[in-house]
């Protein structure tokens, strides 16, 4: 695993550092650190290649951290962005960039390990692969590339953005075996994953592959609810 911290002040991007590295030794995941003075040579290494986790400094001269973690989040919509500050007001200006927490500088040594297990957590759900029985035969599929699973007559329809696999599986199973996984039925014939959905209006949920479902009036509340808790663990 990669981090990025982006502070133009040494001091606190030694601290970062070292706190960062403590919690790896507990854990033993295998984080390499790299540390950027300024917003434009992190975004010059992003172009490159994006580090698993971002830590920026809001308070910086050349470029602000809210600044960059919006030309981030123009690169890619995925990476984790903790904010970091020595001020409290700015929680909705991190809202609007999608930062996944907001970090006090002055109680880093209590918040970052509860920080870095959230995030970690995520990642790890993310990435996690699970084996299908299709028709096409057994199938290893990562969790995150799945938009969404319909049923059709007597077959489920695992929807990836560009391939599609078959099923003889109910929802109610598929259901019960993501759901910890950020899938959600909003539907009796979809099973949505949270993470592919691009927004909910007026009774119709849009993926960011451009699909369109009706949500039932039933549904329609718990499926926002579902939706804003799991926005609300991951920004």
């Amino acid at each position: 695993m990669t981090i990025a911290i982006c502070d133009d002040d040494e001091k606190d991007v030694d601290r970062l550092k070292v706190l960062i590295e403590k919690y790896d030794s507990e854990k033993r995941i295998g984080i390499a650190v790299e540390s950027y003075n300024s917003g434009n040579a992190l975004l010059k290494a992003i172009g490159e290649k994006v580090p698993d986790i971002i830590f920026l400094d809001i308070n910086m001269e050349e470029l602000d951290g809210l600044s960059l973690a919006g030309k981030i989040r123009e690169q890619n919509d995925e990476v984790p962005i903790i904010l970091v500050t020595a001020f409290i007001n700015y929680a909705l200006d991190g809202y609007k960039v999608r930062a996944s927490r907001f970090l006090v500088k002055d109680d880093l040594d209590k918040t970052l390990p509860e920080c870095m297990d959230d995030i970690y957590g995520q990642l790890q759900k993310k990435t996690k692969h699970v084996f299908f029985s299709c028709v096409e035969g057994e199938v290893d599929i990562k969790l995150s590339e799945i938009v969404f699973i319909e049923v059709m007559g007597h077959k489920s329809i695992i929807h990836l953005e560009n391939h599609d696999y078959h099923m003889y599986e109910s929802l109610d199973v598929l259901e019960e075996k993501l759901k910890a996984y950020g899938f959600l039925r909003v539907h009796q014939s979809y099973l949505v994953n949270i993470r592919h959905i691009r927004s909910i209006n007026n009774y119709v949920l849009v993926l960011d592959t451009g699909e369109e479902m009706k949500v039932p009036k039933a549904r329609y509340k718990q499926v926002k609810q579902e939706r804003a808790l799991y926005m609300g663990k991951t920004l």
